[in-house]
């Protein structure tokens, strides 16, 4: 952890996490019982949580990515597109973290677009004090307060993406 920003401590542990992550999972298997599924990563922070949910939950599925840019000021970007035809298939985006909700609600669009029987979304973490767009998932590991944490996926100039537990600055 030489890489840690000065003032990180550890917030929400590995063991916390996967409990999260094995919660949504059940959910999402109540909710889906007896259909497939397209699961949906948004490069890159997602990643990590995204392949410990869909290992998870035990149902069929499909599982693609995309890779959306939304540089501050501009519009949103897409880097990578979706390579799953998901017409009239039950679609899931999973999200590491909700924030604004910009590029959420970017990629909400764009899918919607392609008319799948149904969209909803996954988020291990929603901030909604920092929402700018009126939009909230449909299935949450735990709603935080306006910190900013990294770890799990979420990083700092792309640092502590790899990092097992979840940190944020000292309170």
């Amino acid at each position: 952890m030489s890489q840690m920003r000065v003032g990180m401590i550890p917030w929400i542990t590995d063991d916390e996490i996967q409990g999260l992550v094995a919660n949504l999972a059940k959910e999402i298997e109540m909710d889906y019982h007896g259909k497939s599924l397209v699961m949906i990563c948004p490069l890159k922070g997602s990643v990590f949580f995204f392949s410990d949910l869909v290992r998870k939950i035990n149902l069929p599925q499909e599982i693609d990515f995309v890779h959306v840019t939304s540089p501050k000021g501009e519009g949103c970007r897409i880097l990578k597109d979706l390579t799953i035809d998901i017409q009239d298939k039950h679609v899931i985006i999973v999200e590491e973290i909700i924030d604004a909700g910009r590029t959420l609600s970017f990629l909400k669009s764009r899918i919607n677009a392609s008319h799948p029987a149904s969209l909803k979304v996954c988020a291990l973490l929603d901030k909604p004090a920092r929402r700018e767009l009126p939009i909230s998932p449909d299935y949450v590991g735990k709603t935080i307060e306006d910190r900013f944490v990294i770890g799990y996926g979420m990083d700092s100039e792309e640092i502590g993406r790899n990092y097992k537990d979840i940190y944020n600055y000292a309170q």
